[in-house]
C-alpha cells in the first residue's frame, strides 16, 4: 500500500539550467542529486523534495506542486523581494480570489505562482 511511501512532484522543463537557478536562487531550495535522464532531485522542507528533468514544453494550468507554510504572508512578502511574481485569480465558482497574491479560503490561505517553465506552484497554510 501506498499509504506510507513518500511521494515526490515530478515537474518538466524546457531549460534546466534555467529551472534550477530559479529553485536554488529565488526559493532556497537545494540540488541534492544529478541524473543523467537529466533531471535534478530538490530537497525541500520535512525530506521533501521535487524532481525536474529536461523535456520538451508542457501545459498544466493546474497547481502541480504546493508548498504547506506556517505564515503565507511572510512567504509571499520574502518571495516577492527575491523577485516572484504571484499569480491573481478571481474563480467564483470555487471560492478563490486573491488580493496582493493571497486568497483566503475556508480557514486557510494560498498563494501561487509560476516557475521559469510556466508550472504553477502553491504556497498555504492548513
Amino acid at each position: 500500500m501506498l499509504k506510507n511511501a513518500r511521494v515526490t512532484a515530478t515537474l518538466p522543463a524546457v531549460d534546466l539550467k534555467r529551472a534550477r537557478k530559479f529553485y536554488e536562487e529565488k526559493l532556497g531550495l537545494k540540488v541534492i542529486k544529478e541524473d543523467p535522464s537529466p533531471g535534478i532531485t530538490l530537497e525541500a522542507g520535512k525530506g521533501t523534495t521535487l524532481y525536474v528533468y529536461q523535456r520538451g514544453a508542457t501545459k498544466a494550468d493546474h497547481t502541480v506542486a504546493e508548498f504547506t507554510v506556517d505564515d503565507v504572508e511572510a512567504e509571499v512578502k520574502n518571495l516577492k523581494a527575491r523577485g516572484v511574481k504571484f499569480e491573481e485569480y478571481n474563480i467564483p465558482g470555487m471560492g478563490i480570489k486573491t488580493v496582493n497574491g493571497i486568497a483566503t479560503m475556508d480557514g486557510f490561505k494560498g498563494a501561487w505562482f509560476k516557475d521559469t517553465e510556466g508550472n504553477i506552484l502553491g504556497i498555504s497554510s492548513m
